[in-house]
């Protein structure tokens, strides 16, 4: 059907109208310009650490303890206070232990005594038997008699051989009750600081199946830190890498060290029971302990303090840096895809090296000089997780 001219122009003007309508369109409703959230490159201090919790005790501690039994009859020191090797820490009554030494000494004299009764006897048993001899080389006297006196000789070398073997037991016996004696004068077996009183005076100690303990002292001069480290880590340290702590006292203070010794197995050995009856799978973390000291000037360190440790692996410092997450795809030489906004505000991608990664940022070695913007995101990101927080949990969460 032939359309009129009317009709034809009406149709031409109305997609001019529509052509016009969606030009304009495209003008007033033009797609804002992406926004990037960038951070400029800048110098830093970076350090990768192994961080573990540790606990600080005394580089040197001894529980004092009794050998002996007795009542506890005083006590010379006081909480806290210094003392030095040898010095007098309690007493324990000396009654019993004085006692025990008169009886071995009296048993030792009665040996003695006896090996003097014997050496007489002897020595009259040796004039028999001389006599007898002298009698049977003159047929003055039976064999028999001179037998007897042999007999009788013999009998008393060998009682005075056994009396001496008794005076040396014996003598023992007085060594030990002197010693027994000498362990109720309790005294200090080192330089140190009385940490703890466990017993108290009048009361009694009983070391028959192992030494009491009446007090703890302790060297704090000196603190030993062990930080327990998961055994994800321990494969990354070394005895000789640098390290430092801090206390909850004292948070911005740091106390600095050098890793001494890691222990080879954990602490968690000592309780694995020892039997194949039954077999277990234990799915509960691994800590390995990780020894070093450090000087405690002023005692400020308290024995059982919690250390939070850093086991330092490298640091680099004011070095060029960025976020690690501006980092993009590895390239097959290592190197890092990295977005940089250009002077036109627009993105471009370089590659850098990175060197030091502590996880929140990252050394950079080459590609970037300080002051460029890297992109670390922009608004669509942003819009992204702001529509997934409003759409909510899916269903059934």
């Amino acid at each position: 059907m032939k359309l009129s001219r009317k009709t034809t122009r009406i149709i031409v003007i109305g997609l001019i109208v529509l052509v016009a309508l969606f030009a304009l369109s495209r003008v007033l409703f033009k797609p804002p310009k992406p926004q990037f959230l960038t951070t400029p490159v800048s110098r830093m201090d970076l350090e990768d650490s192994v961080l573990a919790s540790g606990t600080i005790k005394p580089i040197k501690q001894v529980s004092v303890g009794a050998q002996v039994n007795g009542q506890l009859k005083s006590l010379k020191v006081v909480l806290g206070e210094r003392v030095t090797k040898g010095q007098l820490l309690a007493e324990i009554d000396p009654v019993l232990q004085q006692n025990d030494l008169r009886k071995a000494e009296a048993g030792l004299n009665n040996v003695i005594a006896q090996k003097v009764s014997k050496q007489a006897l002897l020595k009259q048993y040796e004039l028999a038997l001389q006599r007898q001899q002298t009698m049977i080389a003159n047929d003055a006297s039976a064999r028999a008699d001179l037998e007897s006196a042999q007999a009788q000789v013999d009998s008393t070398r060998a009682d005075l051989a056994a009396l001496d073997a008794q005076i040396k037991q014996s003598a023992v016996d007085v060594d030990t009750a002197k010693a027994n004696l000498g362990y109720t004068r309790i005294t200090a077996p080192m330089d140190g600081e009385i940490i703890s009183i466990v017993t108290q005076e009048g009361q009694t100690v009983v070391s028959a199946q192992s030494a009491p303990t009446i007090l703890i002292m302790a060297n704090l001069d000196t603190m030993t830190i062990k930080s327990q480290i998961s055994e994800a880590d321990v494969v990354r340290v070394k005895p000789g890498q640098p390290v430092y702590f801090t206390i909850l006292g004292a948070q911005d203070k740091k106390f600095e060290s050098k890793l001494r010794a890691i222990e080879p197995a954990p602490e968690s050995i000592s309780s694995e029971s020892t039997t194949t009856s039954t077999s277990t799978t234990s799915t509960s973390a691994v800590y390995y302990n990780g020894l070093f000291d450090v000087a405690n000037p002023g005692h400020v360190l308290k024995t059982n303090m919690t250390a939070q440790v850093s086991i330092v692996q490298g640091e680099a410092k004011h070095a060029l840096a960025i976020p690690v997450t501006a980092l993009g795809k590895k390239a097959p030489d290592g190197t890092y895809e990295v977005r940089v906004l250009g002077k036109n505000e627009m993105p471009e991608v370089r590659h850098i090296k990175a060197g030091l990664n502590n996880n929140v940022n990252v050394q950079v070695l080459s590609g970037l000089n300080e002051g460029e913007k890297v992109i670390v995101g922009d608004t669509s990101m942003l819009k992204t997780a702001s529509n997934d927080d409003h759409r909510g949990p899916p269903p059934g969460h």
